[in-house]
């Protein structure tokens, strides 16, 4: 049985190692890699595999970046191109990316299965591009591996049929706990400058954050007063870059007294940054997970989450970012007090 994965931005390289280790030497299965491209530089993409100690993927489409539009439809035709070379029994999709949507649509029509890992999340927003692609995906999948149990009741109010769905527990767990000890050997605080427990950890990408220069300038505020209390460090999405470049704000941030701006960082050294910080401040989905994981107080900037294990069962508050009041209180009070680093109760 020929199984290939797919791959398109950085949270997915941490989840098919997971799926590369688990399948790797397994009778009768082939396991092929398929990169997309969407993520492409060095930081974003071959970094990681190094870092994750994976071979580089037998195939990249190389679709590059673009709108939600051109990049998925770059993904299909090529994805497409390479389905008429290579035969395959099964197209395993992670998260949420468009890379996920466009192979798992491009797959299904031409009559192969899909298996959808991390399916049945729900942050119930429209407005996130994420939540379709989500919705699509599992809607076109066969099978359905879910990380947390409320995956498992969404996908059955929508209707999927209960033997579809598998509860397996969170690859992108696997993958930390695989490598926490070999991050714990990165030198990324002497590199920085920080000491443990002593700085805050900072990530933004979502488009609500980080597309328009007026939600940058109401962030930008915020991060001055909390800087003033407890250094941050903000490895920066390129997104972000772009963003603050374009909006003439870049030199208004790089002004902030105590906000160390870097850029993307490799998997090893992020994991181990986070696990030494007094606190996270962030919008990303995996960032809500491995700080629940590594027993780090997480403060998420959006108004929802499709994690909501996290909340009952982890570390994560949702502080939202309307007005930046809520959020910016949370995090003076969390750099004020002393953080303990017990080790929640997770699913596997």
């Amino acid at each position: 049985m020929r199984v290939v994965l797919i791959a398109g931005a950085r949270p997915n390289f941490v989840k098919i190692a997971a799926l590369k280790a688990a399948l790797s030497g397994r009778s009768g299965v082939e396991v092929l890699t398929v990169h997309t491209g969407q993520h492409y530089d060095d930081e974003m993409s071959a970094a990681f595999f190094r870092d994750l100690e994976m071979d580089e993927p037998e195939w990249n489409l190389g679709v590059g970046s673009g709108s939600h539009a051109v990049q998925t439809a770059g993904v299909m035709t090529r994805f497409d191109a390479f389905l008429d070379e290579v035969a395959t029994d099964m197209v395993a999709v992670v998260g949420d990316v468009n890379s996920t949507v466009a192979c798992s649509l491009t797959a299904v029509k031409r009559g192969i299965p899909v298996a959808h890992v991390e399916a049945g999340l729900r942050s119930f927003d429209w407005e996130m591009p994420e939540e379709i692609n989500r919705l699509v995906t599992d809607r076109l999948s066969s099978l359905l591996f879910t990380p947390s149990r409320d995956g498992d009741e969404n996908l059955k109010k929508e209707g999927r049929p209960a033997e579809a769905i598998h509860f397996v527990g969170n690859v992108m767990v696997d993958t930390l706990l695989r490598f926490r000890d070999k991050a714990a050997q990165a030198n990324v605080l002497g590199r920085l400058g920080v000491a443990a427990g002593e700085y805050a950890v900072l990530t933004l990408h979502r488009p609500r954050n980080v597309d328009t220069r007026e939600a940058f300038v109401g962030l930008l505020d915020a991060f001055a007063e909390v800087a003033g209390r407890i250094p941050i460090v903000y490895p920066m999405h390129p997104r972000s870059s772009r963003t603050l470049t374009e909006a003439g704000l870049l030199e208004r941030a790089e002004a902030i007294s105590g906000l160390m701006m870097t850029g993307p960082l490799g998997y090893l050294d992020f994991i181990e940054l986070e696990a030494r910080a007094r606190f996270v401040m962030t919008d990303s989905g995996g960032v809500q997970e491995e700080t629940t994981v590594l027993g780090v107080p997480c403060l998420t900037l959006r108004p929802n989450t499709e994690r909501p294990v996290t909340i009952t069962e982890g570390t994560n508050t949702l502080v939202g970012t309307r007005g930046y009041t809520r959020w910016r209180s949370w995090a003076l009070r969390t750099s004020a007090r002393a953080v303990g680093r017990t080790r929640v109760r997770t699913d596997r």
